[in-house]
Formats: C-alpha cells, structure tokens, sequence
C-alpha cells in the first residue's frame, strides 16, 4: 500500500497485487496460503475528504487511472488539474468512510 496523493481534500493509495508465488514464499512454517489475503489485481483508493466518501478502482479503471499517473509524471500538472481530476472521480464515490 503506497500513498501516491494527500491533500486537505484528496487521498489516493495504490494497492499493488500480490502474486500467489510471492506469498507462498513469504508464509513462515506454520502458515498456510489460505490463511493469507491475497489481492490478484492492483488497485486505487480515493478519498473525498470533504464528503467522507471513497472509491475503489480495479481493473480497467485502475488501468485508465494509472495512465494518467504517468502522464502526471511527466507533465508535472499543478496542484489545481490532480484535485480537478480527482473531483470527477469522487463523483462516483458511494462508500461511506467509517471510523473504526
């Protein structure tokens, strides 16, 4: 898990995917796979901070969402053009952040 973006309004994390042999090789002893999550595709988490909401890309949306971040890397955008972007994905969010 990798915080990409943090903003007074944003929050984007990266989920990288674990491939099944690396957890195999990670698990001591008395581990075993099944007692393990793996995540088999990478994916982002965005955060609405201002409506408590947040979004899960997988797939090809992640896919689409990781293109622009490397566009982002090479262009350099302000500050202004990553929270734009990010409100029109925020307009998809529908889960409720809770507290735990």
């Amino acid at each position: 898990m990798h915080t990409l973006y943090d903003s007074d309004t944003f929050s984007v994390t990266h989920l990288a995917a674990i491939e099944p042999d690396e957890v195999l090789t990670s698990l001591g002893d008395t581990d075993t796979a099944a007692e393990r999550p793996v995540l088999l595709r990478h994916g982002f988490e965005i955060v609405d901070k201002r409506s408590g909401k947040e979004l899960y890309l997988d797939g090809s949306w992640a896919e689409l969402f990781q293109q622009r971040i490397a566009a982002w890397q090479v262009n350099a955008p302000t500050e202004e053009e990553v929270e734009d972007t990010l409100a029109q994905y925020a307009e998809l969010a529908q889960t409720p952040l809770t507290v735990h």
